[in-house]
């Protein structure tokens, strides 16, 4: 019995439904990998040194700060850019200092390589009732031209705060010749370019070594900072 041959109109239609197979496919992987799937955090943390990441990015309730220039400063703000983020206060003694040095010192670093993103730098005070905004302004002025500061009422800071995992707290009960001190934590937090908060670094702080991982969670971050 001789065989029938196959229809090439049959072959065709199988060969058109393998391809349309194949193409969801690999649409289905292109997507994942350039946007946002293919990015596990746990596949870098490995590599990170200081920085602690979260998995998944935390996005935060929208709020509004006031900058230096008494512009309002809000989640949309920052959009676009990585930013490290500090809470302090201008009288602070000790902590504050040394933390927006850490900002000039790693901006420096970040800026001398000139490859990769270059982020922006945020220092809030946690401290309405002597840090104005303008106050603020001068004081990361003195540290570092690029660092911008900000501040607001506490109705305004303690819902950050607590999104951010950031304590803070008057301490009457210690006096100093600068007036009282504020308790507050001294981590530098990372927010990724749709404002969401990325890392957390704890003191602390190297620099060199924030450097490192910052260039390691933004060149695989699911989030393309834009210039």
């Amino acid at each position: 019995m001789t065989e029938q041959p196959q229809s090439s109109g049959g072959l065709n239609r199988l060969l058109m439904v393998f391809l349309g197979v194949f193409a969801v496919a690999a649409g289905i992987w292109l997507g994942l990998l350039f946007y946002g799937g293919g990015f596990d955090p746990k596949s870098i943390a490995g590599d990170l040194k200081a920085a602690t990441l979260l998995s998944p990015p935390k996005s935060l309730e929208d709020f509004t700060l006031t900058d230096q220039d008494n512009r309002p400063l809000g989640p949309n703000a920052l959009k676009g850019r990585w930013t490290f983020v500090a809470f302090g206060y201008t009288h602070c003694p000790d902590i504050c200092p040394t933390m927006m040095a850490t900002f000039d010192a790693l901006e420096q670093e970040l800026a001398k390589s000139g490859a990769g993103p270059q982020p922006d730098f945020l220092f809030v005070s946690v401290d309405p009732e002597r840090d104005t905004p303008e106050r603020v302004g001068e004081y990361v002025a003195y540290f570092n031209p690029r660092i911008r500061g900000a501040t607001a009422d506490h109705e305004v800071l303690r819902p950050l705060t607590a999104q951010l995992g950031v304590l803070y707290r008057r301490s009457d009960d210690q006096e100093t010749a600068m007036g009282y001190l504020v308790d507050h934590s001294a981590s530098i937090l990372l927010l990724d370019p749709q404002a969401r908060l990325s890392a957390i670094f704890s003191t602390p702080h190297n620099p060199q070594t924030m450097a490192e991982d910052f260039r390691t969670i933004s060149s695989h971050s699911e989030s393309k900072p834009q210039r």
